[in-house]
């Protein structure tokens, strides 16, 4: 498979790492957004939100659940922090590899509410 973030996940790309569990991986942005811009990608190649089944919905909580504790862990737990997944093409997926930014340190705009 020629997915970069596989190769992450089986070490063959180095990455700047924060967080590992059996379920997932966090790491750095190579070209961050903000001062905290975390990526948090399953281990399992999932390709997108548009693939999640059933058997898979307790690993987004899980995900979602690893990006409140690093928020805390890196300052931006109180201040606030975004956390995204975007979807597709159109969406501004750029890796097919599902993945969760989670970005803070900062005021963020083009917020949606």
């Amino acid at each position: 498979m020629d997915c970069i973030f596989c190769k992450i996940v089986a070490g063959q790309i180095p990455s700047d790492v924060v967080y590992t569990d059996d379920r997932v991986i966090a790491f750095r942005d190579i070209n961050p957004m903000a001062p905290v811009h975390l990526l948090i990608i399953p281990r399992e190649h999932i390709v997108s939100l548009n693939d999640i089944t059933e058997r898979e919905t307790p690993l987004l909580g899980h995900m979602v659940q690893v990006s409140k504790q690093l928020a805390k862990q890196q300052g931006v737990g109180t201040k606030g922090y975004r956390v995204v997944i975007n979807c597709g093409s159109q969406g501004g997926q750029v890796v097919q590899h599902l993945h969760m930014h989670l970005l803070g340190g900062r005021e963020l705009s083009g917020g949606l509410g």
